[in-house]
């Protein structure tokens, strides 16, 4: 196997087991604090929004001109926004619906219960459907940023994993009240996680790890919007919703400002790298 493969798959792995440890929030604690959940998920929105415009999107107007790197960049942007309308919007079932419902189902009709149980886990199956052709995207995403280099990937799989343990809760939580399995739970949960390295798998055979460097700062523009549009479009929102605005516009800038901080740790290390060979030429 390739090297840059090997390394692209391992770092989706990192995003696919992301998953399962938002299925873990769920079997350990049947009610995850949804705040923690939100504040989460702004930071990792403040990640992907620095990687979209401050690198991905940044590079490809240097590196191919205004016209061109903003065509491929909305290239991305209208290719998500169409796999997006196709795909189930993930959605945690509400802790006071599950309790309500138990309640209902000690006191009422059983096969009410029985009802409700087929009608959550048909909506967590549907929601682990839908991750799982959402991750992947995130996968095609993870590999050409590791061609660009280890610092993208890294980068990238970072946001996508903060990204991705809400989206284990929201597979596992409405599993876990319908079946009252938490391996069934735990399991589903994981394998709609590893849609992401199986996307890094085929992504791998269509494109050659040789592409010229001018299409692959297009493709990288176009992973960019891609990413812009999934962090607007659903990360933002359901931050918006659990956090509330206020707490969740400062995890976003606090995610900024963490990613503005890993890039500038290689700067400041290559300028004083230089200014030490200066000093030895003199």
């Amino acid at each position: 196997m390739d090297s840059q493969v090997a390394v692209a798959l391992a770092l989706s792995l990192v995003g696919g087991v992301s998953t399962s440890i938002g299925a873990l929030f769920v079997i350990v604690n049947k009610t995850p604090s949804l705040k923690m959940l939100g504040l989460l998920q702004g930071f990792a929105a403040g990640l992907m929004l620095s990687i979209s415009f401050f690198d991905l999107a940044h590079n490809a107007l240097n590196s191919l001109g205004f016209l061109k790197g903003n065509l491929w960049f909305f290239a991305g942007v209208i290719f998500f926004a169409v796999v997006a309308s196709f795909i189930p919007e993930p959605t945690l079932t509400p802790t006071s619906d599950v309790k309500g419902r138990k309640k209902n189902g000690d006191e009422g009709d059983k096969d009410i219960m029985k009802k409700h149980r087929r009608q959550v886990l048909f909506s967590g199956i549907v929601t682990a459907v839908g991750i799982s052709l959402h991750n992947f995207p995130e996968g095609m995403a993870v590999f050409l940023g590791s061609l660009k280099g280890l610092r993208v990937g890294l980068n990238l799989a970072l946001a996508i994993a903060l990204h991705n343990i809400p989206e284990g809760v929201a597979v596992a939580l409405p599993v876990y009240f319908a079946t009252q399995s938490k391996w069934q739970a735990f399991k589903l949960a994981s394998l709609s996680g590893f849609a992401e390295p199986l996307g890094v798998i085929i992504v791998a055979y269509l494109f050659p790890s040789s592409l010229s460097p001018e299409i692959l700062e297009g493709l990288l523009g176009s992973v960019g919007g891609v990413m812009a549009f999934l962090t607007l479009h659903e990360m933002l929102p359901l931050a918006f919703d659990y956090a509330g605005q206020k707490q969740s516009v400062k995890a976003v800038f606090l995610g900024m400002a963490f990613m503005s901080a890993r890039w500038e740790q290689p700067l400041l290390f290559s300028k004083c790298h230089e200014f030490q060979s200066h000093c030895d030429v003199s």
